[in-house]
């Protein structure tokens, strides 16, 4: 079992698909083991973006994910780490195959609804930065 963390962005809580993503999850056989409804501070914003601190679009980036309230969540099953990201699609709007998340509802790179892990440590780093030691469901 491989657990990941994915984040719902303000756009994607905005326009009311929180329960279309966890459903599509669900229905994909993941069990959601975490989740949280918060507007975060702009500490855990620059941390969870920090690998992007040097890059141009970082302060914007950290703008808009502390613009609203994210769905901040914990997904545990066989690869779901491979299985979310290729269920979120493409990061770029056009490259984004129709029958994933991006590819379904988005045509900007920033307002792209979702965040998910990339790797085991990511996912590591990123479920305790947004849940803390103990902030999971068994």
């Amino acid at each position: 079992m491989e657990r990941t963390f994915v984040m719902v962005k303000p756009d994607g809580v905005e326009r009311r698909l929180v329960g279309e993503i966890i459903r599509r999850f669900e229905n994909r056989g993941l069990r959601l083991v975490g989740l949280r409804l918060l507007t975060p501070s702009r500490e855990i914003a620059e941390a969870h973006y920090a690998v992007h601190r040097e890059r141009p679009f970082f302060g914007e980036l950290v703008d808009f994910v502390t613009s609203g309230p994210v769905v901040a969540m914990a997904w545990e099953g066989n690869q779901a780490i491979s299985l979310v990201r290729t269920m979120m699609g493409a990061l770029k709007p056009e490259l984004a195959l129709p029958g994933t998340i991006r590819g379904d509802y988005t045509t900007d790179i920033q307002t792209n609804l979702v965040h998910g892990s990339d790797a085991p440590e990511t996912a590591g780093q990123e479920i305790a930065l947004w849940f803390g030691a103990d902030g999971l469901t068994n």
